[in-house]
Formats: structure tokens, sequence, C-alpha cells
């Protein structure tokens, strides 16, 4: 295991004094900080989700090295993942939606099974860092043996297609959950993003929603329209989960749940991850000259997916040299904490975790990659939050679900 450098614990306890005596703390208190990065390391740890397996497909990234987040070099790596304390994290296995058509669902399934092979050699490749987990149980095992656990998603039900029997298939070969659609609709519902074609789920996705509570694969409402949001917790069985969503009280994306849906979550005895995607964090400043560059970077590479693992490396580089060019006015730990306080009012603190979405618009501006994680135990702690508390949004409540998930499998 990688130990934590003399400066990287300097500059985390630098962080929570400053935050400490901003907040009024009292000195006697800040010298006590060591004793933060000790809650953080003693909690069970788990982020809900990211986009690194985009990376995996590129062979020349070795997820068993250090990089800089800055040059090219991505938010996750084992390495960071240590350095900042983070015990689990979900790959998720990114589809762009594509053409609805026979041809279009072969090449999502081929991607899906291209980029499990690629999350599978890399974590053979680096056994004694990290292992891959199926279960609950899994997580602690692995994290007792001082590895860490790396959970299995896919981003967009378009890898589905219109056969159910892949639910199943994918649920053996190590998924656990499968967000229901991404930015456009698919057959399967409305996205928040997207225009009104199925009015919700469609009955197709009504199908789903059944033969995933049968299988027991996770259901992760994040991305889809409200209307849909609405019939899965309808149709469920089994709890469900928002892998990576803010609250719209807070900041009104539509991607966001608002309250009535953060109740209807409640009842349903789901989860809302919290998201540090900026966009969903706060309302977004104007920036027109990187709105205009951005926007023609994603008319070039509109079918990202589709280009060969050269032209995306390409890609990436190109995009890094925007992100420096026209940097983001990013959100902070603080702003991304006013969800989850405003979470723990409206609904309590058993429903809500982490998903950043690294490596797929997530971080913030303390908080930029998966390195920094500490500094969301630090901030908690300034909010007041108690060690069972952090606990619970770090993992316990997430875990809490998948279980439950499993136990109604077990009885359909």
């Amino acid at each position: 295991m990688v130990n934590l450098s003399f400066l990287n614990r300097f500059a985390f306890v630098l962080l929570v004094f400053m935050l400490l005596i901003l907040s009024g703390c009292s000195t006697k208190f800040a010298i006590q900080l060591p004793s933060v990065e000790r809650l953080h390391r003693q909690i069970l740890t788990i982020d809900t989700h990211c986009d690194t397996p985009m990376r995996l497909r590129q062979q020349a990234f070795n997820i068993g090295e250090r990089h800089e987040p800055t040059s090219a070099g991505g938010q996750v790596d084992l390495i960071r993942m240590q350095e900042g304390g983070l015990d689990a994290m979900v790959f998720a296995v990114f589809i762009a939606q594509g053409d609805r058509t026979m041809e279009g669902y072969a090449k999502a399934y081929a991607l899906v099974q291209e980029t499990l092979t690629a999350i599978q050699t890399a974590v053979a490749q680096n056994a004694n860092f990290a292992e891959i987990a199926y279960s609950p149980r899994d997580i602690k095992r692995i994290v007792r043996k001082g590895k860490i656990a790396i959970l299995l998603g896919i981003e967009n039900g378009y890898a589905i297609g219109k056969d159910l029997t892949l639910i199943e298939k994918y649920y053996k070969q190590g998924i656990r959950y499968i967000t229901l659609c991404h930015t456009k609709n698919n057959d399967i519902c409305d996205s928040s993003t997207d225009t009104t074609e199925h009015g919700g789920l469609s009955p197709f996705g009504e199908a789903v929603v059944r033969e995933m509570n049968r299988v027991g694969m996770i259901i992760d409402v994040s991305h889809i329209s409200d209307s849909a949001f609405y019939d899965v917790v309808r149709i469920s069985r089994a709890p469900v989960i928002a892998s990576h969503s803010c609250a719209r009280a807070i900041c009104g994306n539509p991607r966001n749940l608002d309250d009535n849906m953060l109740l209807a979550l409640k009842k349903n005895g789901g989860v809302i991850q919290i998201n540090l995607f900026t966009e969903y964090v706060k309302p977004s400043e104007p920036n027109a000259a990187r709105d205009s560059a951005m926007h023609a970077f994603w008319s070039k590479y509109a079918n990202f997916e589709q280009l060969t693992p050269s032209e995306r490396a390409i890609a990436y580089q190109e995009r890094d040299s925007l992100e420096k060019r026209y940097p983001r006015r990013l959100a902070t730990v603080e702003d991304m904490t006013t969800h989850i306080d405003h979470v723990v009012q409206t609904i309590g603190i058993d429903y809500l975790g982490i998903g950043s979405d690294f490596d797929g618009g997530g971080g913030l501006a303390d908080c930029y990659d998966v390195s920094q994680m500490k500094n969301i135990t630090a901030t908690l702690v300034k909010h007041g939050y108690t060690k069972s508390q952090i606990a619970r949004i770090w993992g316990g409540n997430f875990l809490r679900v998948w279980q439950k998930v499993n136990r109604c499998a077990r009885r359909t």
C-alpha cells in the first residue's frame, strides 16, 4: 500500500484548520485536527459513480500509476484513491445514446463487453491494490485486506436495447446497477434533458424495472425525467438510487431531484448520492468564451464513444487543453454540503450519499480529484455531523439499499 506523503497530510490538515477557524471554531479544537483524518480512515467510504472506465479503454492508461489531473491524467487512479482514503468506487460503463436500431444495440452491447474487459484487466494487473466487489460483504472483505473495492455499473439502459435477458446477463458479469437513461430518451424512459416521448416509463421500461427487481439489479434514477422517476418508485418493489444527483431546491438543474421527489425517494427507501459536478451543485455563472469553445468541441466529437482509442486520446488532449484555456468556475465542497444539509433537513440522514461523477464532469475547486475526498469529511465535521452520521453518508446508506435490493430479489 502507498502511504500518504507528508505534504498531502500537511495540506489536508491546513485545509481543515482554515475551515474550522473561518467557521468560528476555537483554536483549541482546531489543534485536534488529525482526529478528522482518523475519522475518515475509520469509516467505510463509497463513491457510487465515476466514468474512469472510458480512460481504461486507452491501453496507455495504467490505473495503478499516479497521474496528475491537470495533465490529461484524469481524476481517478488507485494511488490517489488511497491518498484520498476512498475505500470503494463504482466504475460506470458509460454508453452514449445511439441509434435505436438492431445495429445500434449491437454496438452498445459490444462496447459494454469491451469496457468490462478493460476494467477486469486493469484490476487484475493491480491485484495487490484492488479487487472487484459483487456484494456488500465483498466490499467489507476487500477493505479489511487493505485493498480498494471496485464495483461495476452501467450508465444508460440503452445498453439493454430491447432485450430483457441482457439484464440478467450483465448481472452475471458483475454489473450491480443500471442508470435507466442518459441525456437522451431511449426505449426505457424519457430523459430529464430531452423531449417528452413516453410520458415517463415506456411499457418496455416497466418490464425493465420488474426484471431488475427480480434479478437483484439496483435501479439508478439519475438522468431520468420526473415522470419516469415517479413511475419507477411506483412500480419498483426494491429501493432505488440516484447515483449522482443533487437537490433541485438548491440548484434548479432538471437533472436534480426536487423536494417532492426526495419525499417519494424516502418512501421508497432509496438514496440520493450527492454529485460533485459544478453545474448540478450551483447555478452556472456566464462564461461565453468557454461555452462557445466547448460547444465547438462537442460538435466536433459528437460521437465520442464511436471513436477509435487513438482518436479518443486526441480528443481527451483537446478537451484538457480547453479546460486549461477556459477554466470552469468550480463550486466548492461547502457548496456541495449545502445540498447534503438540505436533503437531511427534508428527508433525514438515512437517504443520501456521495457520487462524484469524476472523469465525467465532476470535480470541485477543493475536491477536484479522488485524492481530495477527505475534504468532504472535513466539511461535514465543520457542519456538525457526527461520526455515525458521516459513516451513513459515506457508505452506510448505500449498503442498506443494496442489501434490501438483494432481499427483494430473493423473495421474487
